[in-house]
């Protein structure tokens, strides 16, 4: 029989080379929100696609269009490219060295995730204090999950500096601080066109993330989990002895063997979802301690 290593796993194996391979999280969503807005331009006499992604401030009585707590995210205003302009440059600075922490996977995760809590706290605050206006309300941009994404960074990289205005160096933690006191004071005076309660569901999130450690995947990979536990029995693994067949031998595995065995898959399986740079030093040691043992059996 054959041993099977660790790069013989399918999750482990590495990606065919495409064109989207060599794409990163960062540079897909940017794409897909100009996409969007372009199409929004082009479509605003006949079909004007903000009016049918964006989240409606009366999403409550429509539970059916809730796919707008994560299109949304993807809309901004046609009349208006600077919307779209720095919410893109934005997450092209910070994202990329978020990115880079997380693996492209995890990313694409939080920042959808930051989207619809973002979307959520909106929808919340509308609700409980502009109920009335609320069927005329609508809620475009993707501030609140690029917030998301500079509190992240902020939290591994609170020194780097970076520019306020574009001209005035600034550490990333004090503009942080900047954008939070404003925000702050925008929601406790309505915020007028800005969606500050948005903006702090979005940067909350990302500092919960960070502090906490958190990584989403284990909100995907729920069926991984069951075919772990499931086995099939093929007909020539069946236990029982076949007549004028004698059982093959079978060296018992030990229980250090399947629990580190477990535990080789379960961080493999992060590699694949989150890469290698979201192992922890345990983790890393476990991968070298099971290499060795696989050595040793061979």
């Amino acid at each position: 029989m054959q041993q099977m290593g660790f790069a013989d796993r399918g999750y482990y194996r590495p990606e065919p080379s495409s064109f989207m391979a060599e794409w990163t999280g960062v540079l897909t969503i940017i794409v897909a929100n100009i996409a969007v807005w372009v199409a929004n331009l082009l479509g605003a006499g006949e079909f004007p696609v903000s009016s049918f992604l964006a989240l409606k401030g009366d999403l409550p009585q429509h539970l059916l269009e809730s796919w707008q707590l994560v299109t949304y995210g993807f809309v901004h205003d046609a009349t208006n490219p600077w919307h779209l302009v720095f919410n893109m440059i934005a997450l092209w600075f910070f994202g990329r060295p978020v990115e880079e922490i997380m693996g492209r996977a995890e990313f694409f995760r939080f920042y959808v995730t930051a989207i619809v809590l973002a979307g959520i706290a909106w929808l919340v605050s509308i609700q409980l204090g502009q109920a009335d206006f609320a069927p005329r309300m609508f809620l475009v941009g993707a501030s609140g999950a690029v917030m998301a994404v500079f509190a992240v960074f902020i939290w591994y990289y609170p020194h780097q500096t970076v520019l306020l205005w574009g001209v005035l160096p600034v550490p990333a933690w004090a503009l942080g601080v900047l954008y939070f006191v404003s925000d702050v004071s925008g929601a406790a005076h309505g915020g007028g066109n800005v969606a500050n309660v948005a903006h702090l569901a979005g940067a909350i999130f990302g500092l919960l993330y960070a502090w906490r450690g958190w990584n989403l995947g284990g909100l995907t990979d729920f069926t991984a989990r069951w075919r772990r536990r499931m086995r099939v029995v093929r007909p020539e693994d069946d236990f029982g002895a076949r007549p004028g067949r004698s059982e093959p031998e079978r060296r018992p595995a030990s229980k250090l063997d399947t629990e580190l065995q477990e535990s080789v898959d379960r961080i493999l399986e992060k590699i694949s979802r989150s890469g290698e740079s979201s192992l922890t030093p345990e983790e890393r040691d476990t991968l070298t301690r099971a290499s060795r043992r696989l050595k040793e059996r061979v």
